[in-house]
């Protein structure tokens, strides 16, 4: 089984100007209620073993948190009028915390929405995910943003972030020559599976973290032989 180390940046406050045409700016100013941050661990702290149990016991996720005293004060421009709290925007954090080799992966949380005043940062997503870089110090990256209650109870508590995870660890698993679903872990529907009530997408997920996800009459995604290559930092230092 290889192990996983993730961290989860939890940014409580977030103020921001952002163009809304070549004249004008519009303010954000929102922070992160308490109940919300209870929320997004509740779930981040389901996310190793919905990892573990999807991989078929191939991976476990050993995860970290820490709260950032420091509100973040730039985003970036991901499309047309769309942004997200890239690596660039919490460089300063990963460069003190994500040090290279000592974590495989690293998530964001962060105030998207102001739910008492309806006002949202238009993004790309309630989460968004890439491949490890050297902006992210070797570590894949995602961010989450602040959501409703019944978002992270519904349909499996964790998904979110499990979901997220995959797109950079697909990425990683891709680079070493191992053929995913296009979109991976977007490609549930369009790979012939459907969300559950009860499960969401985790049937999905399960196969694409065993690499039985079927493409054209091959199967794709991570295998075992994958996993027992170990994590992006244990490479690193091999």
């Amino acid at each position: 089984m290889v192990e996983w180390k993730a961290i989860l940046m939890i940014y409580p406050a977030l103020e921001v100007s952002l163009p809304l045409n070549w004249l004008r700016k519009k303010k954000f100013k929102q922070q992160l209620t308490q109940e919300e941050v209870d929320d997004a661990l509740a779930a981040w702290q389901h996310f190793p073993a919905l990892a573990e149990e999807c991989s078929q016991g191939e991976v476990t996720v050993k995860i970290d948190t820490t709260y950032i005293d420091r509100t973040i004060n730039s985003l970036t421009e991901m499309g047309e009028k769309i942004y997200w709290p890239s690596p660039v925007d919490t460089k300063l954090e990963l460069d003190r915390i994500v040090t290279p080799g000592t974590y495989d992966s690293v998530f964001v949380f962060w105030p998207l929405q102001n739910p008492a005043t309806g006002e949202s940062i238009p993004s790309g997503g309630w989460g968004l995910g890439m491949g490890a870089s050297a902006l992210s110090n070797n570590a894949t990256y995602a961010a989450v943003g602040n959501s409703p209650r019944e978002n992270w109870t519904r349909p499996k508590i964790g998904e979110i972030w499990l979901h997220e995870w995959l797109h950079g660890v697909c990425n990683h698993f891709a680079q070493k020559g191992f053929q995913m679903p296009d979109g991976d872990a977007d490609s549930g529907g369009r790979s012939g599976y459907t969300q559950s009530d009860e499960h969401g997408w985790t049937g999905f997920y399960r196969d694409l973290m065993c690499g039985n996800v079927n493409a054209s009459g091959q199967e794709v995604g991570i295998p075992a032989e994958a996993w027992r290559q170990g994590s992006i930092q244990s490479n690193l230092s091999a």
